[in-house]
């Protein structure tokens, strides 16, 4: 796909900006060849509706069959790594004083890209906690073939530190997103629908706020016709376009 062209007032905008925050969605980790999580359902896991796998109800009628999926997932993880996307956002998170990134993603790649001011509104898919007192483990013994691992504190079957359906979002990390989308100049939206909410509803306060809301994606959506500027192009492309217009100065990633 073409470079998309990057108007010069969101340029300037950009880079004269103290305040600056981002929303991530799957459409950027897609572009590492992450499937979504409904494309995730293949092969052995084809006949799976997702609430079979992804609710506390499913983790307690069958525990092992919930890690297991998890667990292969994991493994997908692990053959993927960041995209330009992901790097372009940790160049700004580096030239803006006030930053904050936001994610809907689960998959730790802004972090291996180099983010580090970063909010996992949905949890991070390679931690583990203790489905009784949410504490993360690091460490734990393998049980048997038909059981998930247990809590070395308290004996609790372990589960994947990510937000399931019928669970809420962390409420520190809603906060802190939310207080920066309240504050930002500049908010980009990055390869998401924005309609999975609350976390779509960050767009929209910051919009209410003041700040120049920058849609990025190769799809329209309903934030399109809220959003100030559209780079409709991936963000792997749109992204480090967006920042070589708005630093030409800088050195750019190779």
């Amino acid at each position: 796909m073409d470079t998309p062209a990057i108007a010069a007032a969101l340029a300037r905008a950009l880079r004269r900006a103290t305040r600056v925050v981002a929303l991530t969605g799957a459409g950027i980790s897609a572009e590492s060849g992450v499937p979504t999580f409904r494309d995730a359902l293949t092969g052995l896991w084809a006949k799976f509706d997702p609430r079979e796998l992804a609710t506390p109800s499913a983790f307690a009628r069958n525990p092992k069959l919930v890690w297991d999926w998890y667990a292969a997932r994991r493994e997908t993880l692990a053959h993927v790594v960041p995209n330009p996307g992901h790097v372009a956002l940790a160049r700004i998170e580096a030239l803006v004083p006030d930053f904050l990134l936001a994610t809907q993603n689960v998959d730790g790649l802004h972090a291996r890209a180099g983010s580090r001011l970063l909010v996992e509104l949905h949890g991070n898919i390679a931690r583990v906690k203790c489905s009784r007192e949410h504490r993360v483990v690091a460490h734990w013994a393998e049980p048997g073939d038909d059981l998930p691992p247990r809590c070395p504190h308290c004996g609790a079957f372990l589960r994947p530190d990510v937000v399931w359906f019928e669970e809420s979002l962390p409420e520190d990390a809603l906060a802190r997103a939310d207080a920066a989308a309240r504050r930002a100049e500049v908010m980009l939206v990055v390869g998401t629908s924005a309609e999975v909410w609350p976390a779509a509803g960050l767009a929209h306060t910051a919009k209410a706020a003041g700040a120049r809301l920058v849609e990025v994606n190769p799809e329209a959506t309903p934030l399109s016709a809220l959003a100030d500027d559209v780079l409709r192009a991936p963000s792997g492309v749109a992204l480090p376009a967006l920042v070589a217009a708005a630093w030409p100065d800088l050195p750019q990633a190779t």
